[in-house]
């Protein structure tokens, strides 16, 4: 069985949830149950991938499920520090292009939060 390992904390615009280690068919299921969990309506997920050093197709699926139903939900996936095998399933399957892949965890943050204050009504006064 290959280790995976997560830990969640809020961000301003939302949640990050850094990923580490190797995300295939036995673990899945564990990183779809964590978005769940961490995700609210409304709001950005930033999965930081820096240290996840393995993903196959399984692990391809639970992205984009996700990135589905964050979306669904008014909120935005956002990927950080994708490197390596992961970052090549990415790339040779076309999936790179279609989300939102941010070079480091800074970075993303950054753009969700942008993202949030752009959604706001235009009679909100912003700070």
């Amino acid at each position: 069985m290959s280790v995976l390992s997560m830990s969640c904390r809020p961000v301003p615009a939302g949640a990050l949830v850094t990923v580490s280690g190797e995300l295939d068919a036995t673990n899945a299921d564990r990183l779809e149950s964590a978005i769940r969990d961490a995700h609210r309506p409304g709001r950005s997920l930033i999965l930081d991938l820096g240290e996840l050093t393995f993903m196959d197709s399984s692990g391809l699926h639970v992205l984009l499920r996700a990135h589905d139903d964050v979306h669904d939900a008014g909120g935005s996936l956002r990927l950080a520090a994708v490197r390596d095998i992961p970052a090549r399933i990415l790339q040779i399957t076309g999936v790179w292009d279609t989300l939102h892949i941010h070079a480091c965890v800074e970075e993303a943050v950054g753009a969700a939060a942008d993202a949030l204050l752009d959604r706001l009504p235009d009679d909100v006064e912003r700070l």
